[in-house]
């Protein structure tokens, strides 16, 4: 079975559900964690100057993870087996890994930091929400222990996110 999402720059992702991490995917993507993507902008202010540039954190994610399955499927037949494991891995973490930004959350980051407040940042958010809760229960559905696998490579990877 295919779900399908028509994407403005990537035209249509599809998500083959008969492959357990492209389940798992299509089942992350419908939490209320990865839903609230869709109402955090990607481009900050940008889509007052560039009207077109109304990119959200949803649209993004997704393009990530579609963008992140083509480069594995180019080098599939020169994995070996623990390196097909890894790939799975690393599918889920292009996926999630900004479920924890928020509104503007690179520039409030910057603001919260130069006055001195404590604030959470993203990276802390996304790392919390991969362990804990939904996302976690779906990733750890056949293998315990893959949630944090998935979380320590977006930590891994955290600091260089856009």
């Amino acid at each position: 079975m295919h779900q399908r999402i028509r994407d403005p720059i990537h035209d249509l992702i599809e998500f083959n559900t008969d492959l357990e991490i492209e389940r798992k995917a299509w089942e992350i993507i419908q939490t209320e964690p990865f839903q609230r993507l869709r109402r955090v902008k990607q481009l900050g202010f940008s889509d007052f100057v560039f009207p077109g540039a109304c990119h959200s954190r949803f649209a993004h994610s997704v393009g990530v993870f579609n963008t992140a399955r083509q480069l594995a499927e180019i080098v599939e037949a020169k994995l070996q087996q623990e390196e097909r494991a890894q790939r799975d891995i690393c599918l889920a973490a292009a996926l999630v890994h900004d479920v924890g930004h928020g509104a503007f959350s690179h520039s409030f980051e910057t603001v919260a930091k130069r006055l001195k407040l404590p604030i959470w940042k993203h990276e802390d958010w996304s790392d919390r929400l991969i362990r804990e809760g939904e996302i976690a229960e779906i990733l750890n559905h056949n293998f315990s222990g893959f949630a944090n696998n998935v979380a320590d490579t977006v930590k891994g990877v955290g600091d260089r996110s856009v």
